[in-house]
């Protein structure tokens, strides 16, 4: 009889944020649990004081100089599958790199340039996987939008993305997925390229097409979306069992909010102290 082993899937995603177990440590920082048999390694300078084998650590995974996978405790300004706006650092003989909050910048090919790019400058890319497994920007962004935009709904919260002002308003990337557009009237405060706020479905055209506003309609303008959840939570003693890894769907319902603009807004309400989480939920303080 034979026995075929087979290896372990890894457990992390290059590219992403991921919660990884301390493995064991060494005199070059800790190595991190990533279910293959390997590890990946946290620098001495980022592992926390106190930090031990099987402690827990969210970290973000990229490739290193040398193209090895490594793990940082920082947060890059975006991630894999998503739009952002970033500045370009250098242009060299093989393509441009961007300042995306990381040690190593991120790499702009030739290729993938709608016009040719200059240091100093400030481009809207999105960020994919080119073919040899390396982390890169393209500022050829159409192709990673979704047409089909039946999911959205008129008054629907969802994370916005100013993108680009034309002459009728801002146009914005919804939820990394889709297009939409603010129109001027609609433009109540003012608007940083590359910030993404909480925003509102206004319209949903029949050709796919569709428009945002920055508050809710009528007697749904109770205020942003973070002051909808402390108002629910003090309608409800103070408890949600709703948290950031809670199901999108049972998100929607309570809240009528996309998971990305629930994380981005209780993130706030914890940053400023008014809201605890733990694995019951979240409630107010």
């Amino acid at each position: 009889m034979s026995f075929e082993i087979l290896a372990e899937m890894p457990v992390f995603e290059l590219g992403k944020r991921n919660e990884l177990k301390v493995l064991r440590e060494s005199p070059y920082g800790v190595y991190l649990d990533t279910g293959d048999g390997g590890g990946i390694l946290l620098p001495k300078g980022e592992v926390p004081e106190g930090t031990k084998p099987g402690d827990k650590l969210c970290v973000f995974i990229y490739l290193d100089t040398e193209d090895q996978e490594i793990a940082t405790l920082r947060h890059p300004k975006a991630e894999l599958g998503q739009f952002a706006r970033l500045k370009v650092t250098s242009v060299t003989q093989v393509g441009a790199f961007l300042d995306w909050g990381l040690q190593k910048d991120l790499f702009l090919p030739f290729g993938e340039q709608q016009k040719p790019v200059t240091e100093g400058l400030w481009v809207n890319v999105f960020i994919y996987i080119d073919n040899t497994g390396r982390l890169a920007a393209t500022t050829k962004t159409d192709r990673y939008l979704e047409v089909d935009t039946s999911e959205l709904a008129k008054d629907m919260v969802v994370e916005v993305l100013p993108w680009r002002m034309t002459d009728i308003g801002m146009l914005c990337i919804i939820n990394d997925r889709f297009e939409g557009l603010i129109h001027r009237q609609d433009l109540t405060q003012h608007l940083s390229l590359g910030k993404r706020i909480p925003g509102y479905i206004k319209q949903v055209r029949d050709d796919g097409r569709v428009g945002l506003m920055l508050q809710a309609p009528g007697y749904k303008r109770v205020g942003s979306l973070a002051e909808q959840i402390v108002a629910d939570l003090e309608a409800h003693g103070g408890v949600c069992s709703l948290g950031d890894k809670s199901d999108p769907v049972a998100i929607n319902d309570r809240f009528g909010c996309s998971k990305k603009a629930f994380k981005m807004a209780i993130g706030q309400l914890l940053k400023e102290g008014k809201l605890a989480q733990d694995d019951r939920g979240i409630r107010l303080l």
